[in-house]
């Protein structure tokens, strides 16, 4: 187990010690003062609307054994309150955590499995890491904390693991370079190039282009793809003569393929060629896009050589991080899908797809707006809205300003009298309570910002009452 000592976080972040034992080691890291743990180090990061700084106090009354701040002042008096803690003050408390991370990253001689893309980086990731576990100890990102300050923080949670499975997420150009260079990973993955955050980066290849930057922090890295991509495909077929890109697909020839397969909604059944052997895979989550996120976590097992009996068994048992897909049976048998914690028209097209499979179920989708779409935002979410009716859902329910070409297009194909467009969620909730029956099946989908997860929870929540 590598520590961080005191002096070693002065020395790596250009600090100044201002009181405390530059030999006391440092195990735990925090960034919020309401999760804050005896023993950890506090740091007061510097936001856009906050000054974590400003709360280093709190920190520490709080029970945090020390502290890292920026531009404070402080007084005898304070250090003679806190003699017992530590306190660093160092230039830039971000800058100094990248810079924590990076060393403790180096401290590290372990498979790093880094994954990013689109859509579905959250459950693919929760894949691999239940895969890579039968074989190692395993520290994966917890929920999304996948950006600049969550992936660090993630790192500096390391202690006594084998492996570590990073969740990579990214709004701009830059952001995925960062995250690679402070993890170094070994493995690098990328789920799909769809349409999420095409609004700040103007289009797929420049979202192709910024997925990429995965790889500027690597050496000679296992590269795994969704060969089933248009434009990851593309980018294969152009970079092909490098053996260490690995390939998985349904549609397109891959070095792991799913054959035979069998999609119901409450998981799916296929088969595979691992090493020569068919392996038959059951995934206990449904839709066709877990069948692909299974297949990652198959080439990143095959990458670090465990058994397929192992991987066979870590699909199998994997379980999924909240608010993703989340099935909850309430009275009278109705079902609720909550899989609202975001957004973008692949991850509304697999779950439509997903509560198409419901046989001899009424279909209910409860959609809002996708966010960060700019000036692709019309086509996308009448994209939705063409998704809707081919997957032949009974009745729709939209909220959200954008959401409104959702309703203009299913109109076109759906009976008039099964949509309805509200602005308030108090007005949904109202509705379901009239119009939901036995054994309805109700999805719940919408970027995070317009927190369709409560609501799905408040709905649950009015039913098992």
């Amino acid at each position: 187990m590598e520590k961080l000592k005191v002096k070693d976080i002065v020395r790596v972040t250009n600090g100044e010690l201002i009181i405390g034992d530059e030999n006391i080691e440092c195990e735990n890291f925090s960034k919020d003062t309401r999760q804050i743990n005896k023993g950890d180090i506090y740091i007061g990061i510097k936001g856009e609307k906050f000054d974590g700084s400003k709360f280093w106090k709190e920190a520490l009354n709080d029970g945090a054994v020390g502290v890292i701040v920026e531009n404070m002042d402080i007084s005898n008096e304070e250090i003679n309150t806190y003699k017992d803690r530590i306190i660093i003050k160092v230039e830039d408390t971000l800058k100094a955590l990248y810079k924590l991370a990076t060393y403790k990253r180096s401290l590290y001689d372990i498979p790093v499995i880094a994954i990013t893309g689109s859509v579905g980086k959250t459950s693919t990731k929760d894949l691999v890491s239940s895969v890579v576990s039968q074989k190692y100890k395993t520290l994966k990102t917890i929920g999304n904390n996948n950006n600049n300050i969550g992936l660090p923080l993630t790192i500096l949670r390391l202690k006594d693991e084998e492996a570590l499975v990073l969740e990579m997420g990214m709004n701009h150009f830059g952001e995925i370079k960062l995250l690679s260079k402070i993890a170094k990973p070994t493995i690098c993955v990328i789920t799909n190039i769809g349409t999420s955050h095409i609004g700040n980066l103007g289009s797929r290849e420049n979202i192709l282009k910024a997925k990429l930057e995965i790889l500027e922090g690597a050496k000679n890295p296992t590269i795994v793809i969704n060969n089933d991509n248009d434009l990851l495909h593309k980018w294969y077929e152009e970079n092909k003569e490098n053996k260490n890109i690995k390939t998985y697909g349904i549609e397109n020839k891959s070095d792991f393929n799913a054959k035979d397969i069998i999609l119901k909604s409450s998981g799916s059944e296929y088969n595979c060629i691992i090493d020569d052997e068919k392996i038959n895979i059951k995934v206990p989550t449904g839709g066709e896009h877990f069948v692909l996120n299974s297949l990652c976590a198959i080439a990143v097992g095959k990458a670090l050589n465990i058994p397929n009996s192992k991987i066979k068994n870590g699909i199998e048992t994997f379980e999924l991080t909240n608010k993703r897909m989340e099935i909850t049976k309430v009275k009278d048998e109705i079902q609720i899908i909550n899989d609202a914690y975001n957004a973008s028209y692949e991850s509304m097209k697999a779950s439509l797809k997903v509560l198409s499979k419901f046989d001899n179920k009424r279909k209910i989708a409860v959609l809002g707006d996708m966010f960060e779409l700019g000036e692709y935002s019309k086509e996308l979410h009448e994209k939705v809205g063409e998704e809707v009716t081919n997957n032949n859902i009974d009745i729709l329910i939209c909220s959200g300003e954008n959401s409104k070409y959702i309703i203009e297009k299913a109109k076109e194909r759906m009976n008039i009298e099964n949509i309805y467009y509200l602005k308030e969620k108090e007005e949904i909730i109202s509705l379901l309570e009239k119009i939901v029956k036995k054994e309805d099946v109700i999805l719940f989908k919408a970027s995070n910002g317009m927190k369709f997860y409560e609501l799905a929870e408040r709905v649950i929540n009015l039913w098992e009452k």
